[in-house]
This record gives structure tokens, C-alpha cells and sequence, in this order.
């Protein structure tokens, strides 16, 4: 179990030659998902040798420019790779009619099942789940609709406990599979020996919080709560706090305080505006109330 984290664009509004707009990369539990695909997404997947012909979903937190104008040419690139894989895409309602509108009026054909989740719930929802990972929304607060996502792997089998179970006669090598899928073990006499007492418990599942932008928002912290990693905007610093309550955006010192509200193992900063040119002042600010904070850079991973 574990998560895998790269990031391909982390600076707001326009892209520049060395500042690429949102766009993530996550391989968690085997599950590759691509999280917003600003302009460009593309060749960043190309530049660190990541197969995005792998990408099951993709999750779009709303419909600003740098966070989905590079959807249509990676739509297209699939289509090109005669991709056979369905593809998934969720994200707010209207996606489908901009993506489908350009794929209508080029005339490109695809030839892979494409199909849109659109979301409308300002509540947080379930909207992704199979055997081994779930997706809900974090709604966050911005000038137009938009959502964060929680990614959690779910809780593995439980560890058998041999220290406890080689002292039952009557337990076979044939038990152990229900043992670790949580059944009590019945003996022949009708004793019922609880789960608990012949088992450990599972490894707990990694989680990890993709925060898109918003403003200063503690409504999300309840459903990011103990997560492991935790991604949080910081268009601004203080210096300019006023200004991000006008654009809905936050500054560095506003995500260290969800960090440290939501008792977050790790914070990443990123979404850096293009008026500052010392990052790290960033990371120096969100410090000030949360110490485990990194910054954001392209190419750069984070493991969990």
C-alpha cells in the first residue's frame, strides 16, 4: 500500500517556460490518476518518463483555464495511441459540453469509451470506489464551482497473530483466509473465538488531500482529517492577504493552518503566484504554524 505523487505544474494562471499550470500525477495502490491537466500536461507526463497511457481518471476541480485547457490535446494524443482503455473523467457539469464541443467541431473521432462524471453537489460526496481505493469531493470555496479530492486507499486484510493461533489445535491452514478477512473461528465444541484474539489489525490506509483553489475554508477540515498528504494552494502571502479574499485564493500561513487543523502528516504548497520570485518565502510562511511543509516544484515526487 502507497502513494506516489508527482508533480507536473504548480503556479497559477499563465505558463511560462519554467512555471507550469496544475496538473498532478498519482499512482496510489496501483490506480494512476491524473488530478487537473493545466496547459501542457501533457509533455510535462512526457518529460518525466511517466505512461500516461496508464491514467485511468482523471479528476478536473473546475473550469478556470490552467487547471483543464490541456484535456482536449491529451484527449486527442489517447486517441492517436489508438488507446483501447475507457477513460473517466469527473468534474464540475459543463465539462463534457466544452470537451465534446471541440471534439465535434475538429472532427476527431474517438475510439475508446470516454465518459464524463459531472459534479453539481456542493455537500462532499463518494464519487470514485473499487476494491482497493475511494475518491470523495472536498467542496471548497472559490469564484466558481470547485472541488478538492480525497483519495483514500482502503484498509487491507487483518495480519494473522500465529503467536495466538499455533496455541488452538483446531485452527487449520485452511482458517486462515477467513481469519484475515475478519470471521470469528467457531470450534468444534461451539466455542466462538472472536477475530480480535487471533488476528491483528489491518495496516491503515494511505490517504492523500488534492485542495485546489480556494480561500480560506475550515469546512474541508473534517473530511481531510489525519490525512498523510495533504496539497494546499498558496497563491499569496500575507502581504497580500486582502487581495486574496477578493480572487478566493489563500496564502501560505491560511494552509498551514488547515494542516495543522487537520492534523496533516505532510502539507505541499504550491499554485504560486507569478509576482513573487522567491519561493521559498512560501514555505517559510506556511512554516510559521505548520513545520512539515514542502513546496511544490515539476518533476518533484512525494511518497507515502
Amino acid at each position: 500500500m502507497s502513494i506516489n505523487l508527482t508533480i507536473l505544474g504548480c503556479h497559477s494562471a499563465t505558463p511560462r517556460v519554467n512555471a507550469h499550470p496544475t496538473s498532478q500525477f498519482l499512482d496510489i495502490n496501483n490506480r494512476a490518476f491524473l488530478i487537473d491537466c493545466g496547459e501542457g500536461t501533457q509533455v510535462q507526463l512526457r518529460k518525466y518518463k511517466l505512461r500516461f497511457t496508464k491514467i485511468q481518471c482523471i479528476f478536473i476541480s473546475h473550469l478556470h483555464g490552467d487547471h483543464f485547457y490541456g484535456l482536449i490535446g491529451l484527449i486527442s494524443t489517447f486517441m492517436l495511441h489508438k488507446r483501447s482503455q475507457e477513460l473517466h473523467i469527473y468534474g464540475p457539469k459543463g465539462l463534457k459540453e466544452v470537451i465534446t464541443l471541440q471534439l465535434k467541431l475538429s472532427k476527431t473521432w474517438i475510439n475508446f469509451g470516454l465518459y464524463f462524471h459531472e459534479l453539481t453537489s456542493k455537500s462532499t460526496e463518494l464519487i470514485y470506489e473499487d476494491e482497493k481505493v475511494e475518491v470523495h469531493t472536498i467542496p471548497l470555496k472559490h469564484r466558481i464551482y470547485t472541488n478538492g479530492f480525497f483519495f483514500k486507499e482502503k484498509e487491507g486484510e487483518r495480519k494473522l497473530n500465529m503467536a495466538k493461533i499455533v496455541k488452538q489445535d483446531e485452527i487449520d491452514v485452511c482458517d486462515y483466509r477467513n481469519l484475515q478477512l475478519g470471521k470469528d473461528f467457531k470450534k468444534d465444541d461451539g466455542t466462538i473465538l472472536k477475530n480480535e484474539a487471533l488476528t491483528l489489525p489491518p495496516i491503515p490506509g494511505k490517504s492523500y488531500a488534492f485542495c485546489s483553489d480556494t480561500m480560506y475554508h475550515e469546512d474541508m477540515v473534517p473530511i481531510i482529517k489525519n490525512c498523510d498528504l495533504l496539497y494546499h494552494e498558496t497563491t499569496f502571502l500575507k502581504d497580500k492577504k486582502e487581495l486574496a479574499k477578493t480572487t478566493m485564493h489563500s496564502t501560505a500561513f491560511e494552509a498551514g493552518t488547515i494542516a495543522k487543523m487537520a492534523d496533516a502528516k505532510k502539507l505541499i504548497i504550491g499554485h504560486f503566484s507569478s509576482r513573487y520570485s522567491n519561493l521559498n518565502d512560501f514555505k517559510q510562511e506556511a512554516q510559521e504554524v505548520f513545520e512539515n511543509t514542502e513546496l511544490a516544484n515539476a518533476g518533484k515526487e512525494f511518497v507515502v
